[in-house]
């Protein structure tokens, strides 16, 4: 059993997302960021030697494009997210094929979200959210809250809410209960060795998901992994039909 699409096609619409924010007044910024380096390098040209002109206007026009990438917002909020699915598609292709059949960047339906990954295996079905949070802020659960660090993250709920509706949708195209396991694959934070459960979502660092899957209780046939892949093909369309360029 192969899997649907293959790790290339995770991320793929937020990807796409991404470069449409990056093409939005693309000359523009370009035409700014070229202004002000020029201006530089001729202040820079006229206090010191010629050559140092041309050698601060291209340091400045670089760290101008470097600000532009790394800067938080919308655009660099999607490339981030892209990069997350991207990273955990790969883990999940490690899932040996006779077993698992996963599924990536799939709509669904009556829901302005996709879902991020879909894996269907012999221990169960599994709807599992990419999330990338700050770089070694500490994941703990206080209360009735996840905190990633000193602040609440309030994402976790729609893993649970996909779950749900892909769980509902099987139920009704199959005809008995089909469970779905809510889970969070986390990039950047640390999780604690494994990983953490937020109500019924299962939080774990990306690293650690395929041998969550893998170590659980085998409780579906091939037949029936096949079954139920087949109808989460037919009932949850990608949410692109190409993979945008790597």
């Amino acid at each position: 059993m192969r899997s649907s699409g293959g790790a290339s096609n995770a991320g793929a619409s937020a990807w796409a997302r991404y470069r449409a924010l990056a093409a939005e007044h693309r000359r523009e910024r370009l035409l700014v960021q070229g202004v002000l380096a020029a201006g530089t390098g001729v202040v820079a040209a006229g206090v010191a030697v010629w050559w140092a002109g041309p050698a601060v206007a291209v340091v400045v026009f670089a760290g101008c494009v470097l600000y532009g990438w790394t800067r938080s917002g919308p655009m660099a909020d999607w490339r981030q997210g892209a990069v997350a699915e991207r990273r955990t598609g790969r883990r999940l292709a490690r899932l040996d094929p006779a077993g698992h059949h996963v599924f990536h960047d799939r709509a669904l339906p009556g829901a302005t979200t996709n879902l991020d990954h879909l894996v269907v295996g012999l221990t169960g079905v599994y709807a599992i959210a990419s999330r990338r949070w700050a770089r070694g802020a500490r994941v703990r659960v206080e209360g009735r809250r996840l905190w990633t660090g000193r602040r609440p993250v309030g994402s976790v709920g729609a893993a649970g809410r996909a779950a749900r509706t892909v769980a509902e949708l099987l139920s009704a195209e199959l005809d008995h209960q089909v469970v779905v396991t809510p889970m969070v694959a986390v990039h950047g934070a640390r999780v604690p060795r494994g990983g953490l459960a937020h109500g019924e979502v299962l939080v774990h660092a990306v690293r650690e998901v395929p041998q969550v899957i893998t170590a659980r209780a085998v409780i579906f046939t091939s037949a029936q992994v096949a079954t139920i892949a087949a109808a989460a093909e037919r009932l949850l369309p990608p949410m692109l039909e190409e993979s945008p360029d790597e």
